[in-house]
């Protein structure tokens, strides 16, 4: 398993990057803009992270902007953890073993969505390519909200 990002919801992009990169001194690596979602993604890493975080996409902090929706309350302006997998099934399997839900099954034999007994969510993304889909996963529903 690997540590790759904790993300956080920010209600202005500049400001935000005012704080965690001029004021805080982390460095921008990387930016998604995504049109059609309506939202922009920053990837932020430590100054003796870049390096490696250019390389492997780890470890980073992400900064999830959206772009209609600017006030959030109960937790929601933070996001998730994320850990890179070996396998995305059998992680899954195995936490399902030990009583933990699947909130947001990996269907797509990439991604999926657990979370703590604090209701703190946890993505777990397959490393490299995603898994041929399979079942049970793949008509599996989705349990609560992640």
């Amino acid at each position: 398993m690997e540590y790759l990002h904790t993300m956080v919801r920010v209600s202005n992009l500049e400001q935000s990057l005012d704080f965690f990169c001029n004021k805080f001194g982390l460095v921008e690596v990387r930016r998604i803009e995504n049109e059609k979602g309506r939202f922009t993604l920053v990837f932020l890493a430590a100054p003796g992270d870049v390096e490696k975080a250019k390389e492997t996409k780890a470890p980073l902090l992400e900064l999830t902007y959206n772009w209609d929706e600017h006030e959030y309350s109960g937790g929601r302006n933070f996001g998730h953890l994320a850990y890179r997998v070996d396998d995305i099934y059998e992680t899954c399997r195995r936490l399902m073993d030990a009583g933990v839900t699947i909130n947001r099954p990996p269907r797509d034999g990439y991604m999926a969505f657990i979370k703590t007994p604090d209701n703190i969510s946890i993505e777990l993304l397959q490393r490299g390519e995603p898994k041929p889909v399979q079942e049970p996963w793949a008509s599996m529903a989705n349990t609560g909200t992640w």
